[in-house]
């Protein structure tokens, strides 16, 4: 007589786990339903990927990282996407098509590519139901979690650009009604320096923690004492630095950012356009389409450079924050559940300050720092080819801080440490003031 076993019972953690992932993919999934087969294949710019690509991407990363080792029955779900759909991890071997061919990939079809969400996901599902979910998978899973935030993240300013370049300009999604308030006024608040501790050393033995590899490991810092501006900077006083002639003057501006505004011919912050049907000369391109200049003057100025961030800085008599600084500053802030320029908010664009205190922190827009992306004192790569995710970009890429108006709101960190090279626009990008303390 033959008897049945019961199916193992996934522990608490795995299930907790299992309805992180799922939640994480819907989210992506959300975000891409309103795209058209063709809107997913488009790709406007070297930075940029399709959005089509992003979502086979992230699958790989599961597949890989994940169901193959782990899942001893797993079958891969087509034997041409273990080197296709993979970024730049070059320790994996196999042909990595160029990033600028992204957007030829006719096939596999936008159907292929949600069938292959499917497959990944019916066997992510299996897998966390098991009982003897492995802790090194489940941490491999958290941090998949993450990268998937991020693409969704990146798949949004991507398709921002393709509908700019578009003749067409589509709108992605109306936003929720607009937040009318004022800013609140520039305010400098004092930060007294010294021997200061900035990074995070993860938990180890737990598996939903997480925290990238080169946010670690927390060290100490000196500072001197210093003043940080309450908010961002606005678009109205950016235009006022665009009025002096700002991009014409030469002794404003870092050597290679002057060579690139004049190769580039930049005269404005991306997505402006001049337009005679506004008051201020200007109009702004969004997720939710055009917008006058003068209905977005008080909200955060954003898609800036590094270049163009400095360089407003150093008209405004001031400088960008040091990385230091802004995590010295920012841990003085809790991390609200949500603000009014999260993506989970709709908003698609940053929104007024609401606060005379330190805020627009989380949310808005990626911050702009002084500080080289470089490891912190004692910093070591994930071992194998997940090290090559953070450490081998530690090369000419400056810092920026916080997060921004496409940022899910479980994928923020005060620690989170974003960078682009510094001619980068097409990020949520803008800019906070720092000076030294003013006694």
């Amino acid at each position: 007589m033959s008897t049945t076993l019961p199916a193992p019972t996934a522990t608490p953690v795995a299930t907790q786990l299992l309805h992180r992932y799922q939640a994480v993919r819907q989210q992506t999934s959300s975000a891409c339903a309103s795209l058209s087969a063709e809107d997913q294949m488009v790709q406007s710019c070297a930075e940029a990927s399709p959005t089509k690509w992003h979502q086979a991407h992230t699958s790989w990363f599961f597949e890989t990282f994940v169901l193959t080792p782990f899942l001893p029955d797993y079958k891969a779900f087509h034997p041409d996407f273990h080197w296709l759909f993979n970024s730049y991890y070059k320790s994996l071997g196999g042909e990595i098509p160029e990033k600028k061919l992204r957007a030829s990939f006719s096939r596999p079809s936008l159907d292929q590519v949600l069938s292959y969400r499917i497959h990944v996901d019916t066997a992510m599902a299996r897998l966390l139901q098991r009982a003897d979910v492995p802790h090194d998978a489940m941490a491999r899973i958290t941090l998949g979690l993450h990268h998937e935030q991020q693409h969704l993240e990146l798949a949004l300013t991507d398709i921002k650009h393709a509908f700019f370049t578009n003749p067409l300009h589509p709108v992605y999604r109306q936003a929720m009604a607009p937040i009318s308030r004022l800013p609140q006024p520039q305010q400098w608040i004092s930060f007294e320096g010294g021997l200061q501790h900035i990074g995070i050393d993860p938990d180890l033995h737990d598996p939903l923690a997480f925290a990238f590899d080169n946010e670690s490991p927390r060290h100490t810092v000196y500072l001197q004492p210093y003043d940080l501006a309450n908010r961002l900077i606005t678009a109205a006083e950016y235009l006022a630095f665009m009025n002096s002639n700002a991009y014409s003057r030469p002794e404003l501006w870092l050597s290679e950012g002057w060579d690139t505004v004049e190769r580039e011919g930049w005269q404005a912050p991306l997505y402006w356009q001049r337009h005679v049907d506004d008051p201020n000369g200007w109009r702004i391109f969004t997720l939710s389409g055009w917008k006058n200049l003068d209905d977005l003057l008080q909200t955060p100025v954003c898609h800036v450079s590094l270049f163009e961030a400095d360089a407003y800085a150093r008209w405004a008599g001031c400088r960008l924050p040091t990385e230091p600084e802004w995590e010295h500053a920012a841990e003085s802030v809790t991390p609200p559940a949500t603000t009014d320029d999260l993506l989970e908010t709709s908003a698609l664009h940053p929104v007024p300050a609401s606060s005379r205190d330190l805020t627009q922190i989380h949310g808005g827009v990626w911050e702009w720092t002084a500080s080289p992306y470089t490891g912190y004192p004692g910093y070591r790569a994930l071992p194998g080819a997940l090290g090559e995710y953070n450490g081998k970009f530690m090369s000419s890429q400056v810092i920026l801080r916080g997060s921004s108006v496409v940022t899910p709101s479980t994928h923020i960190r005060t620690s989170y440490r974003n960078f682009f090279s510094p001619g980068t626009r097409w990020q949520f990008s803008g800019i906070r003031l720092a000076k030294a303390f003013q006694q």
